[in-house]
C-alpha cells in the first residue's frame, strides 16, 4: 500500500468538516478570490472520453450512451435500441497512483418516443493513512459513489424532455474521529430535470445541417453532512448546464459538430466577512460572523439556487465570473472515426481552471473505443495533467445487425 499523509484526507474533507464556504473570504479580502465549494465535487467530473476531449461539452451533443451526465433527454433522441459504456479516468496521476474514476452506463429504448437509462460512478481516493498521534495509524481506503436512473420521452418531434434520479454516498473518513468530532458516511439524494430540442435546417443551400440545444439542471438535493455532532450540512453542486450544437453534413462521408456549453453552479456564494484591523473575523453577540458584503449562505436547497443568481459580493460582475464555458468539435469520417477538440474556461476568481483537450474515437460494428488528453494552460497541475482517459460502448443494436447478415 501506498503512504500518504494524513494532511491529504484534511484537505479532501475540509470543505465539508470546517464550513469553510458558510465563513466566506476571511483573508485578502482585496484578492478578489472566492471560489465556491461543495460537498462530492466529483459528480461534477467529466465520466467519458468523447465530451472530455470536447472541452467538457456535452449538454446538445449527439446522443449517447454517456449522456445522463451531461444531459438525460437526449436518451430519448439515442439511436441505438440497447447500449452499454465503460469509462476509466484516472486522477491526481502526477501526484499520486491509485485515484481514479470508474463509470458505467446503460441506456434501453422502450418505444419510438421512451428511453430508460442508469449509469454508476464511483471514485476511490486510493490507500490514505489515518494517525491519531503522528506516528501510529491505520490504512483506509476512502470511496464515493452515485447511482441514477431516467426516463426519458420525446414530447414533440424535436423536443425532449427527462427527469433523473440519484442517490449518493459519499465515505471519505471511514468513522474516523476528526478534529474531536465523530465522522459518518455523507448521504444525499438529487434529481435532474433536462430538456432537448434538434432540428434539421436549411441554413447553408449546399450542406445538410441540423441544430440542437439542451438545458440540464443537475444534483437538486439536500444538503450532505460527515459529521454526526454538526448539524451544518453542505449544498451538493446543483449545476446549470446550457447550450447549442450545429452539425454539418459536410458530405456522404464527412461529418463536423461545433457545441458550446455554459456552466453555472446553483449554490450560494460565499459571502465577504467582516475583519478587523488585523484581518480578524469580527463576531456579533451570538458569535457569528457578520457580512460585510454579500447574503448568507445559510438557506434552504431552493432558496440557494434562487439566491445564488444575486448573491455575489461584488455584484452583478461577479455572478458573470461565476459562469464557466466549455467549447467542442468533433469531426466524423464515414462514421467510424472521429478527432475530437475543445477548451474549457473557468475566471481566475472562481477556481481558473483552464485546459485545451484532444481526442479521438473509432467505431467497429459493435465496439467504440474513445480516449480523450488534456493540456493545461498554466504549468499548475491539473488532475488529469498528462493522463489519457478512454471510454469503451458497446452496441447491442449493431451487435444484433451484425448476427443477421
Amino acid at each position: 500500500m501506498k503512504f500518504k499523509f494524513f494532511i491529504a484526507a484534511l484537505l479532501i474533507i475540509s470543505g465539508s468538516m470546517m464550513q469553510a464556504q458558510n465563513y466566506g473570504n476571511l483573508s485578502g479580502r482585496n484578492s478578489g478570490l472566492n471560489v465556491i465549494t461543495t460537498a462530492v465535487p466529483f459528480l461534477m467530473i467529466a465520466p467519458d472520453a468523447r465530451a472530455g476531449s470536447m472541452g467538457d461539452a456535452g449538454v446538445s451533443s449527439e446522443p449517447d450512451v454517456y449522456s445522463m451526465h451531461w444531459n438525460p433527454a437526449k436518451f430519448a433522441e439515442i439511436k441505438s435500441d440497447l447500449s452499454i459504456g465503460l469509462a476509466y479516468s484516472p486522477w491526481l496521476r502526477n501526484l499520486v497512483p491509485d485515484i481514479n474514476l470508474a463509470y458505467v452506463a446503460g441506456a434501453k429504448r422502450i418505444d419510438d418516443m421512451s428511453t430508460v437509462a442508469a449509469s454508476l460512478r464511483f471514485f476511490t481516493l486510493g490507500d490514505i493513512f489515518f494517525t491519531n498521534d503522528g506516528i501510529t495509524g491505520v490504512y483506509y481506503r476512502p470511496s464515493e459513489w452515485a447511482f441514477d436512473a431516467t426516463y426519458a420521452r420525446k414530447l414533440t418531434d424535436n423536443l425532449s424532455g427527462a427527469v433523473a434520479g440519484r442517490f449518493i454516498y459519499s465515505n471519505l473518513t471511514l468513522g474516523q474521529n476528526v478534529q474531536g468530532a465523530e465522522t459518518t458516511a455523507g448521504i444525499s439524494v438529487a434529481a435532474d430535470v433536462a430538456v432537448y430540442w434538434q432540428k434539421n435546417v436549411n441554413w447553408f443551400s449546399d450542406i445538410g445541417s441540423n441544430f440542437a440545444w439542451g438545458i440540464n439542471i443537475s444534483n437538486i438535493g439536500n444538503k450532505m453532512g460527515y459529521s454526526k455532532s454538526s448539524i451544518k450540512k453542505d449544498f451538493i453542486p446543483t449545476n446549470l448546464k446550457m447550450g447549442p450544437t450545429l452539425t454539418l453534413e459536410l458530405d456522404d462521408y464527412n461529418k463536423m459538430a461545433f457545441s458550446i456549453d455554459i456552466n453555472k453552479l446553483l449554490v450560494p456564494s460565499p459571502p465577504r466577512i467582516l475583519l478587523d484591523s488585523n484581518a480578524r473575523p469580527i463576531l456579533d453577540n451570538s458569535g457569528n460572523f457578520i457580512i460585510q458584503d454579500g447574503k448568507s449562505n445559510e438557506v434552504s436547497v431552493v432558496g440557494g439556487m434562487l439566491q445564488s443568481f444575486y448573491d455575489a459580493p461584488d455584484g452583478f460582475g461577479e455572478e458573470m465570473r461565476e459562469l464557466s464555458f466549455s467549447v467542442g468539435t468533433e469531426y466524423w469520417y464515414n462514421d467510424v472515426f472521429a478527432l475530437r477538440g475543445g477548451f474549457f474556461y473557468e475566471d481566475q476568481t472562481k477556481g481558473n481552471r483552464k485546459f485545451f483537450t484532444l481526442g479521438a474515437g473509432l467505431k467497429y460494428s459493435v465496439f467504440g473505443l474513445d480516449f480523450s488528453y488534456l493540456i493545461p494552460v498554466d504549468s499548475r497541475n491539473n488532475p488529469l495533467q498528462n493522463t489519457l482517459r478512454f471510454a469503451l460502448t458497446f452496441d447491442f443494436d449493431a451487435y444484433a445487425s451484425a448476427n443477421k447478415k
